[in-house]
């Protein structure tokens, strides 16, 4: 807050309701996208309680510890620190995820990527699915996976060393640290013992899709603060390239991969992969914002 509230008189008292719809005004005046939710979740946080807790306490007022550390988190989401990063923790597909600055915030169209890969392994009739996590920063993608298919062994891979620590906190946090082997890794080389015999039969992947021309175009909360090398690549096609004339050596006979695309790229990205020749293209899945967000490719040869 820029000019932090504090109890001065009975008229003046901080309540809990009161911090909550002040914080909403003063995140609205910033341009933060949900300035209500924001308060509430960085009061909560504030108070070591529930959400929906707050609700039962709107009249109380809370001691100084918790008012100051209020303050401290209002002053920066202000000035644009992402929420979840100040929390530490973001809900992904029903899951709770530690996030860290090292890893890109995740996102709910990425739910999608996630949605699609679990109908497919649920038609496959191995006992074991073995998929690929290609560039999995906090895990998100490959642990909520795992977490809803007992069947499935993955490999999240990062180039970052930092992402893949958070990655591993986070199967270890949901219990699948036995079926998700979390290692570094820069791109589709892998180390020789992570590769399955017989290949993969996925391969995911949300990849840096952003134009490193346009990064400079991106809010704020975004560019200021999530590391730039899971948000761009050249033309924001690099992955896809890779992906599209080296995938299927990791794949099995009819293995698919499902990639996460920007708005307006699905054209683009499918060339890719047809001027590739080893894929087909047998899909593609639009977000709940109605917005083209996995495409869906099957080897070929």
């Amino acid at each position: 807050m820029d000019s932090a509230p504090a109890p001065q008189a009975a008229a003046d008292v901080w309540t809990v309701g009161r911090l909550l719809n002040w914080t909403r005004d003063h995140f609205t005046a910033r341009g933060l996208d949900q300035p209500r939710l924001c308060a509430e979740l960085l009061l909560a946080e504030s108070l070591q309680c529930r959400k929906i807790e707050l609700y039962t306490r709107f009249d109380a007022v809370p001691g100084e510890a918790p008012l100051t550390r209020f303050r401290d988190l209002v002053k920066r989401a202000a000035k644009n620190e992402p929420i979840a990063y100040l929390l530490g923790r973001r809900e992904f597909f029903s899951l709770d995820f530690r996030v860290t600055p090292d890893v890109l915030i995740p996102r709910p169209e990425t739910e999608t990527l996630v949605e699609r890969a679990v109908a497919y392994c649920k038609t496959l009739a191995d006992e074991t699915v073995h998929l690929l996590d290609m560039g999995s920063g906090s895990g998100c993608i490959a642990v909520s996976i795992a977490r809803f298919q007992a069947r499935v062994r993955a490999v999240a891979s990062d180039i970052s060393a930092a992402a893949i620590d958070v990655a591993t906190a986070n199967a270890a946090a949901h219990g699948v640290s036995d079926r998700v082997r979390c290692v570094v890794a820069d791109g589709l080389t892998l180390p020789e013992e992570a590769v399955p015999s017989g290949g993969f039969h996925l391969i995911l992947s949300n990849p840096p899709y952003i134009a490193e021309s346009a990064v400079a175009g991106l809010p704020p909360n975004v560019v200021d603060y999530e590391p730039r090398v899971a948000l761009a690549a050249g033309d924001g096609l690099n992955f896809y390239r890779l992906l599209a004339e080296r995938g299927a050596a990791l794949l099995r006979p009819a293995g698919r991969c499902f990639v996460e695309i920007g708005m307006g790229q699905a054209a683009a990205v499918i060339d890719l992969f047809a001027r590739g020749g080893a894929f087909a293209h047998l899909g593609t899945h639009r977000d709940l914002g109605g917005v083209d967000r996995v495409l869906v490719f099957e080897r070929t040869i």
